[in-house]
C-alpha cells in the first residue's frame, strides 16, 4: 500500500515552512472529526451522508500524496451512493494509514 507523504504540502508551499506548518494543523484538526462522523454516519446505514464524509476525507487523501487511494475514495464514494458499501475495507484501511501517518507528524 502506498504511503501518506508531504510532497504535494511542499509543491504547493514554495517553500513556505509556517503555510506547511498551517496546512498540517489544519488537517490534523479536521481529520478526526471527519473520520468520527464518517463511522456515525456508516453505523447509522446513511450512505448519502457518508458518501459526503467520504468526499471531505478523500481531499485529505489527495493533500497527503496518496494518488491511488484517492481513485479508491473516489469509486467508494460513488458506490455509497449507488446504495453499496463495497470498497469499504480499502477506504477504511486507508483511514488507518492516514491516522498512524498523522500521528508522527
Amino acid at each position: 500500500m502506498e504511503q501518506p507523504n508531504l510532497s504535494y504540502i511542499h509543491s504547493m508551499s514554495g517553500g513556505d515552512k509556517a503555510f506547511e506548518q498551517k496546512l498540517i494543523a489544519i488537517i490534523n484538526a479536521e481529520f478526526p472529526e471527519e473520520k468520527k462522523e464518517y463511522f456515525k454516519n456508516l453505523a447509522a446505514k446513511n450512505y448519502k451522508l457518508t458518501a459526503g464524509n467520504v468526499h471531505k476525507l478523500k481531499h485529505k487523501i489527495s493533500i497527503l500524496g496518496l494518488e491511488k487511494s484517492y481513485e479508491t475514495a473516489v469509486a467508494f464514494e460513488t458506490n455509497l451512493l449507488e446504495g453499496s458499501t463495497t470498497l469499504q475495507d480499502e477506504f477504511e484501511s486507508i483511514l488507518t494509514t492516514m491516522t498512524n501517518y498523522l500521528q508522527q507528524l
